[in-house]
């Protein structure tokens, strides 16, 4: 099990007891490493500075007790913004309808790369809308997704009191 995943198992329980949602695990950088965690409010209400502090002082005490990473590190708690990743299956859903980036892994068609309009899930592939027609891209293909940050998307998430 790589660190990601030992800490993804060892944060979400304790954001989900709080009424956060984990987006997003990344460690990231060899001289000042990082450990960058994206949350947002299981009641969908906007996340505030406030949410962000509280998360990251019971993160930190966890993550003294336990001790998951060898030296230091900083560590970041950071809504997802506008133009989120789409990290989990459901992320696909809440989202179909809005323009995303994704990057497969291994190639569909003969790309790795599609921008398009997501319509959601499709079994364990995520159906993107693109100029030549739909994709079907495999979940477990999936290095990376986001919406692309358009004034649609910024309208929606601004009605919703999202931003």
């Amino acid at each position: 099990m790589d660190l990601e995943t030992r800490l993804t198992a060892l944060i979400a329980p304790s954001l989900e007891a709080m009424g956060y949602e984990l987006v997003r695990v990344q460690f990231q950088g060899k001289t000042h490493p990082t450990l960058q965690i994206m949350a947002e409010r299981a009641d969908q209400a906007p996340m505030t500075v406030d949410d962000c502090a509280t998360i990251s002082r019971s993160l930190s005490a966890l993550l003294d007790v336990e001790d998951p990473i060898q030296g230091g590190y900083v560590l970041e708690v950071s809504s997802p913004g506008i133009d989120r990743p789409l990290t989990r299956p459901k992320d696909f859903q809440t989202w179909a309808g809005f323009e995303a980036k994704l990057e497969s892994l291994v190639a569909v068609d003969g790309r790795k790369r599609f921008r398009g309009r997501l319509v959601g899930l499709e079994g364990e592939a995520v159906r993107i809308t693109l100029d030549s027609g739909d994709a079907l891209v495999p979940l477990a293909d999936l290095k990376s997704a986001k919406l692309v940050l358009t004034d649609e998307l910024i309208d929606a998430v601004t009605a919703k009191g999202q931003a």
